[in-house]
């Protein structure tokens, strides 16, 4: 292939200048482990809002009983642990590596609870960083875990591929945003999940910055033109949408570390979708 980069110990393809064994179609968890649901969380570009979604839900999955996790497979530019309000590094003992754990309990896992510093730069080629993505499954101890959520990184990489191949996802959610750019680009997560071979189950489409409502009118406001999630969502089939609103209050909320505080109504008939699954 013209863009190979020779890491045959991390690539899933099975070409003739192979000089590695291919990786493992799943990862095994580790043995102290036990997750039942994993759902990825996707946008086909960056600054969306991907990760405040995945907050929202494990947030809300853990409100309603259940025990939620993050895995924040956004290795090069993590933001979980910030939303969540965690800092410091992660610990372990002989079964592996121990989850942060929020304020509500939510375990979370992220490049951000290893480094030193969390604004040491991680300049690592894809097929290191799809590596540590493994690893955090595996290495990790995720212990009683009802709903895994995987916070990926923009696009259609390495860590996309290794996700959908390696980890056992029963569904995806995609994110984006109004504008007709990041209409075109989310497409191309979609068709990512439909390829042949991954066949991934696309629970919902999620719009944020879908509108502005009047604090004092209540009159919302499309600021970010108009929405296209409908026809996006009926065209490939996709069976939840939701909207998100652009508010200053949940942003204060995530930079304070309290995503968990942040109620998330729009998000409903998603989490009842996920619990359906």
């Amino acid at each position: 292939m013209s863009d190979c980069d020779h890491q045959c110990g991390s690539c899933g393809q099975n070409c003739a200048e192979r000089t590695e064994a291919p990786v493992s179609a799943k990862a095994a968890l580790a043995p102290a482990s036990s997750v039942k649901k994993v759902i990825g969380v996707v946008s086909g570009k960056g600054g969306v809002g991907k990760s405040l979604v995945t907050g929202l839900l494990a947030s809300k999955m853990q409100a309603r009983g259940a025990h939620a996790a993050v895995m924040d497979a956004d290795v090069t530019g993590p933001s979980i642990p910030r939303l969540f309000g965690l800092s410091g590094r992660l610990m372990g003992d002989e079964e592996g590596f121990i989850p942060a754990r929020s304020a509500t309990g939510v375990d979370v896992v992220s490049m951000n609870l290893i480094l030193e510093k969390p604004t040491d730069p991680v300049v690592w080629r894809g097929s290191i960083i799809s590596g540590v993505v493994r690893q955090f499954w595996s290495d990790v101890v995720w212990k009683n875990v009802d709903y895994m959520f995987i916070d990926m990184p923009p696009g259609t990489g390495d860590v996309a591929l290794t996700v959908y191949q390696a980890l056992p996802v029963d569904a995806i959610v995609i994110v984006t945003s109004p504008q007709e750019l990041v209409s075109m680009i989310v497409e191309k997560a979609v068709n990512m999940a439909r390829l042949d071979g991954l066949d991934m189950n696309i629970l919902g489409l999620v719009e944020n910055f879908s509108y502005y409502e009047c604090p004092r009118c209540g009159e919302r406001q499309s600021l970010f033109g108009e929405s296209r999630l409908e026809e996006i969502a009926e065209r490939h089939g996709i069976p939840h949408v939701a909207r998100l609103p652009l508010d200053p209050a949940i942003a204060r909320a995530c930079d304070a570390g309290a995503v968990e505080t942040v109620a998330s109504p729009w998000l409903d008939d998603l989490a009842d979708a996920i619990e359906a699954l």
